[in-house]
Order: C-alpha cells, then structure tokens, then sequence
C-alpha cells in the first residue's frame, strides 16, 4: 500500500468531513419536511442520489487546489500564501454553501420545493421580500447560527490544514505522483457523476417517481443553477387574464374563471363506452415531414404502406406540431402544451418539470415507453418519470439488439421488442413507441440490407423532392419499412383488434415544399411543422381523411375519447374527433410558434397569420393544399383573429408550462404506490 502523502490526505479529510455534513443536512430536510410523507427506508435512493450531487459540489470546489495548490509558489501547505489563499477560498465556498442551504430550508418551507433561480424574482422589489422575510423569519438568530456555523467549519478546516501541514511527506516522487493522478481522476468521475455516456443532471432525481423524494436527492447549488438560464421564462399574468375569455371559449372551459385563471376541464366518459377498454399505441415518429412522404403526394413515394394505412384509418391531413425539435414535440403530446421557452426546452427546466398529464387518467392501463437510445437528452427521462405514474421505460440497455449508432437500436430493431413484449401484457396498456431512425447520421441496421433495398436516385431529382440527400431519403424509406414490420407483426398478435394505433410525427423537416403545397409552406417554414397524424383502428374507428386543422396538442385529448375514459384536460388541446361531430373542425386552430424565424401565428380556416414575436411584420397567407386560392388573395380580414388567438395560445402556454402541475391527489397516489 503506497502511503498518502499529506496534501492528498487534507484534501480527502475535508471532502469526507463536507459529504458528512451535507448529507446531515439532506437527513434534516427530510425530517422535517418528509417524515410525515416517505419513510427513511423509501428515501435511501433520494439519498444515494443526493450524496453523487453533493459529491459533485465537493469535487469541484476542491478538484481546482488539488491541480493548482501544489505549486512552489502558492504550496497550500508549505507557503504561507499558499496557505492565506486557499484556505480563504475555501472558506468562501463553504460560506456560499452554507448561504444556499439557509436560503433553500425557507424556500422549501414557503413553497415545497428546492432553491431554483425563480427566486432571484424576490430582488426585483428588495424592500417588499426583505420585509416580509423580516416579518416572516426570526433573522437575527438565523444570522447568529450561521455566523456560529461558519466559524466552526472555518476552524474544522483550519485544523485539518495543520495536521497536515506537520505530518510527514513521503519523499517517493512516483508516490506522490501517484496519488495525484488517482485523486484528480475519482474527482472528475465525482464532478461527472456516473460512468457512462451522459454526466449525472437534476433530472435523474425524478425517476425517483416521487417529488418529494426528487427534491430530497437535490441539493440548492444543482437546483439553482440548473434552473438559472430559465430565470427569465415567466409570464404575465394580465396578458393571460386578458387573452382568457378567447381561449378559454375556445378550449370549452366549462366553469370558466379569468380570477384563478381556470383551464381545466373535466371530461366524463361518454354515454354508451365500450366495455372493454381499447389499448392504446402512440408512435413518435422521428422527423416526419409530410411533403416528404406518400400521402399527399410527393413523387419519390417514400411512403407507401404507412400511405395504405392512411386510407384506412382517421388520417388528418392538416396537422402541424406548435414546436420544432425532439424534446419540444415529445413535451407537447405528453403535457397538450406548447414548449415555448426562449431559452433551451421547457423539459431542461427544473422549474417546469412537474406536469400534469392525460395518460394518468388511463387508469387500470399499464404505462409503457420504449426508446432505441437514451432518455437523458434534453432531460426528457425527468419529464416522463416524474410525471407519468407507474411508468416502464425501456431504453437502449433493456433491449436485446445491439446499438447500430449514436441512436440505440435500429427502429425495426425497436418496433420489434416493443411489440414482443405488448404481446405478452395482460392488463390495458398505453405505450408510446419513439422513433429516432430518420436522424443523422441516416443509419440502416446492416442486418436489414438483404429485404430492405436502398435505391439510388439522382440528387438533383431529390432535391426537387425534398431531400438533400441519397442517406437521408433511404432513411425515410426505412422508416415505412420499419412501419410494416411492426404492423406485419401486431396483426398477429391477440391485442390488435381491440387497440388503438396513433401516428404522429414528433416535427418536421424545413424545406422547398415545390408544387405540391401553397407557396406558405416553403416561404413560412410550415414544411418544418407539418406532419402526418394517424389513427388507425380498423376494428373501433372507420376510415377517414379529414382536412380541418389539427395540433400535436390534440393527441392525448383525441385518444382519451377514443378510449371512452374519463379525464382532467388542463392543456391547450382538445377531441378532434369531438371536434369533428360539432362543427366538422371548422374552428380548429393549429399553434405554431417559429423559434428560428421568431414568429408565431395559427393555422385556421383555409388561412396562415402570423406576426413577428419583435417587430411589426404580419402575414395573412393562403395555407389551404386541396384547393386553389382564388384569383385575388382574399382580403386579410381575418388576420386580426388569427393573431388574437396567437397571442392567446403563447401567453397562456408561458404561463401553463409553470402552472400545469400534477393534481394534489396524484401525488398522494404516486406516493401509496411505493
């Protein structure tokens, strides 16, 4: 065994002392605040995951004296201004601990939830929160304890500096070296947080399943600063209120009140539901733009089986995702609201994860998500498993095939592990299915390349297609291929006939639309939001094609009617298929909110308005694909509604994204359940 040396020995003895105390600190926080709510034994993964924070917190504040601290000049044992130096910067990093501590205890104890960023909002009017801490908290004692407390890691600290200071130093170079290199690794393994592809985030706290147990395993530094980037995502509360009477009619709020801004509606189950209740399956299909497939169209016919299934399902031809990206239209269908945060995506947001959302009110329904990757992009596992109770999250190392690149398992790969084990359920279930095939790098699993033929088609014909390139268009053929060999193989299984079917592009790909769409699609970017949605139920559902607008919003509302359920709509979507027996869907409205061009605006009726999120540019265009616009572009009458119902969807979605959160009596189940 190759002795410490002396400085590797002080900085261990103070990173074991600070974990010590931190988790002392988390075993106060659950006795006081979670005693009543999770035992001790629930809360030992709360608080393993909390000591790999904490560690994290340790390693970077010492990480920077063990590379640093060494050096003859500023020696933090052997000079004494090395000495002056970082035990004073270490004293400060343990003033700001304890600061954010102090603060995140009376922010738990206001609001139920860890210190985050929101809480720089209290500076914005300093005499009103300093008056009502006054008022609220015993100060002047809070002060003395921290002064107290203070002093007493300061002379911990200095303490351990002297002892090892006066101990001994093994005078073996390559000892030394030794264990510096060792040391300067477990830090960054510490400051990492896992061995794997994606470092440890805020939202691993949530596969927890229980909020309060996700707030145990956090602690104030990684809650603040991963939420400080969104510090500035709030709302205003007037803009709502005044937006309210026009959407609140729109969404069909039935006990309609612009004081507590009530958004819910509490649908019943239909007269005359089916006994049995239909299971449902919802695909999130990768990239699935709708100029660049079969259905309305497009030459190249990349899509020719999912173009079969169309004709004989309820196939909306006008749907548009209200967001461009993977984690944005993944948070759309699961919360119905739009992800319409400036600054990186709502699911990254510590503030916005908890949600509510309409899959817990399939109840008796087992709850299923399959994804050939990882789920810690964009921290979308927080989002599924913190908010969807009871969850099965099979991800790339629950499969049995092997990864085929950056994006897990092949999609066929993926359809037919899902589909193996849907056929094994013996209880209702609701899964969703995540594509990521159609994705650079456009890879094709080489196990399919003997039934799945790539062609070979001229670039110049691609690109007056839609395609900028051969890869890209084979993945999109390989796409349909995978769709047949899911559909092939749910045929035959015993659940088919009584299971819903939903396809739904996640987003779609920019691009020149040509003739085969109105001129907006190309000039507007609508090509980067318009996707195919399928409901396909040959059993429960007669074939449709229906061309009044559509949302991703829209899914979960539409699948809960389908399925005859009971549930809590809070979002911003609605029943297209009740849609459709009131009014055909002639007042359907599409929400698009363009994050590249900062424009947003609605698709409604046979028009496109739009405005400029900073300026005063607008746009009243003519969006409708079945028929031509008339002769003289109608006059742009109606573009004062379309903005209207803009602005009420974005004001209103700002402040739902912070505001739509899990029913009280959720949590309370979620927590029996354990």
């Amino acid at each position: 065994m190759i002795p410490l040396p002396r400085f590797v020995r002080w900085l261990l003895s103070l990173a074991g002392l600070s974990l010590i105390v931190l988790s002392l600190l988390r075993l106060v926080t659950w006795q006081i605040f979670g005693h009543g709510q999770v035992s001790l034994a629930q809360a030992v993964p709360a608080f393993w995951l909390g000591l790999r924070f904490d560690a994290r917190i340790v390693a970077a504040a010492l990480l920077p004296v063990l590379l640093l601290g060494q050096f003859r000049f500023w020696h933090a044992l052997d000079s004494q201004l090395g000495r002056r130096l970082w035990l004073g910067l270490l004293g400060g990093a343990a003033a700001v601990v304890l600061f954010f501590y102090v603060n995140d205890f009376l922010h738990f104890r206001y609001l139920g939830q860890r210190l985050n960023a929101t809480a720089l909002g209290f500076l914005e009017d300093v005499k009103i929160s300093a008056g009502m801490v006054w008022q609220t908290y015993p100060v002047i004692r809070i002060l003395l304890a921290c002064a107290a407390a203070l002093i007493a890691m300061l002379w911990v600290n200095a303490w351990l500096h002297r002892r090892a200071a006066a101990a001994p130093e093994n005078p073996r170079l390559r000892a030394r070296v030794t264990w510096l290199v060792a040391t300067s690794l477990v830090g960054l393994l510490a400051a990492f947080g896992r061995v794997g592809q994606y470092p440890l985030r805020w939202s691993d706290a949530f596969n927890l399943r229980d909020d309060f147990s996700a707030n145990l395993a956090l602690n104030p530094l990684e809650s603040f600063f991963s939420s400080l980037a969104f510090r500035d995502t709030g709302y205003d509360r007037a803009k709502v209120r005044a937006h309210y009477p026009r959407l609140s009619r729109y969404l069909g709020v039935t006990a309609p009140d612009a004081a507590a801004l009530n958004f819910v509606r509490d649908v019943p189950a239909p007269p005359g539901a089916p006994a049995r209740r239909p299971n449902v399956v919802l695909v999130l299909c990768e990239s699935f733009s709708a100029y660049k497939s079969s259905m309305w169209g497009n030459p190249l016919d990349t899509t020719p089986y999912f173009a079969e299934l169309c004709r004989d399902g309820v196939f909306f031809e006008n749907c548009f995702t209200p967001t461009f990206g993977t984690a944005r239209g993944v948070w759309a269908t699961i919360t119905g609201v739009p992800d319409v945060t400036p600054v990186k995506t709502a699911s990254r947001n510590p503030a916005m994860v908890d949600q509510h959302t309409i899959i817990n009110d399939f109840t008796g329904y087992r709850k299923l998500y399959f994804l050939g990757g990882s789920t810690s992009w964009a921290n979308i596992r927080g989002v599924l498993t913190g908010n969807i109770r009871d969850l099965v999250l099979r991800e790339e190392d629950s499969f049995k095939s092997p990864r085929i690149d950056v994006w897990g398992i092949s999609d066929k790969s993926l359809f037919l592990e899902a589909e193996a084990e849907l056929a094994r359920q013996t209880e209702p279930f609701f899964a969703i299915i995540q594509t990521a095939g159609n994705h650079r790098p456009y890879t094709i699993a080489p196990e399919d390349l003997d039934e799945f033929q790539p062609l070979d088609v001229p670039l110049e014909k691609l690109r007056a297609h839609g395609f900028e390139s051969l890869k890209e268009f084979n993945a999109f053929r390989y796409t349909d291929f995978s769709f047949r060999k899911f559909m092939t193989a749910a045929r035959r299984s015993a659940y088919f006939e009584n299971t819903v079917f939903i396809f739904i592009g996640d987003h779609g790909i920019g691009g020149n639309a040509g003739r085969m769409f109105p001129a907006a699609w190309t000039e507007q970017a609508l090509t980067a939001y318009h996707v195919p949605l399928l409901f396909y139920a040959p059993k429960l559902l007669p074939p449709r094609r229906l061309a009044a607008p559509a949302s991703m919003l829209d899914v979960l509302p539409t699948a809960a009617g389908i399925a005859g359920i009971a549930y809590r709509n809070s979002s911003l979507g609605r029943d297209l298929l009740h849609r459709q027996e009131i009014d055909a869907g002639r007042g359907n409205a599409a929400f698009i909110l363009d994050h590249n061009n900062k424009t947003l605006g609605v698709v409604q009726g046979r028009h496109y308005g739009y405005r400029q999120l900073q300026g005063d540019r607008t746009g009243f265009v003519w969006a409708d694909f079945n028929a031509p616009p008339p002769p003289v572009e109608e006059a742009a009458t109606g573009l004062p509604e379309h903005l209207a119902l803009a602005d009420a969807f974005h004001e209103t979605a700002r402040y739902l994204l912070l505001n739509n959160r899990k029913p009280r009596d959720e949590l309370s189940v979620r927590r029996e359940t354990r």
